[in-house]
């Protein structure tokens, strides 16, 4: 089954449709490399991809042992090198609520971060740097 169709917009913006729910998501060049930057680019959201991923399985063990994630963000930065270009850093400060955890549900959510799928397809090349502030 096919999970997304993108098309080429043109002036370097494309459009990604998922089939199954019908969202759709706009990519465009970023200002340093040609483009307008008035959406995502694709390593944007490779990089917001991690994050998302990351709630999304800590969300999963929060529900499994019966914890309260709701609120929680993560502040995403994304460091490009060059020749080639690619993502060298992404760097996520996740920021979760004050909810009392312990040391148990804090490495309960911390370790399912880390795990999550995302974190597992991506390059070794690219460093990740996870930090997590509770009590915000």
């Amino acid at each position: 089954m096919i999970t997304s169709q993108v098309l080429y917009a043109g002036d370097l913006r494309t459009q990604a449709k998922h089939i199954f729910s019908g969202t759709e998501i706009l990519t465009d060049a970023p200002p340093d490399n040609q483009g307008k930057g008035e959406a995502f680019s694709p390593t944007d959201l490779v990089a917001t991809a991690l994050a998302s991923c990351m709630l999304t399985i800590m969300g999963i063990a929060a529900r499994t042992h019966g914890l309260d994630i709701v609120g929680t963000r993560v502040d995403v930065t994304k460091i490009m090198a060059s020749n080639p270009r690619r993502i060298s850093e992404i760097h996520c400060n996740m920021v979760i609520p004050d909810r009392g955890f312990g040391p148990k549900e804090k490495a309960i959510l911390e370790h399912a971060a880390r795990t999550c799928p995302v974190m597992q397809s991506l390059s070794t090349d690219i460093r990740k740097v996870i930090t997590f502030t509770y009590g915000a």
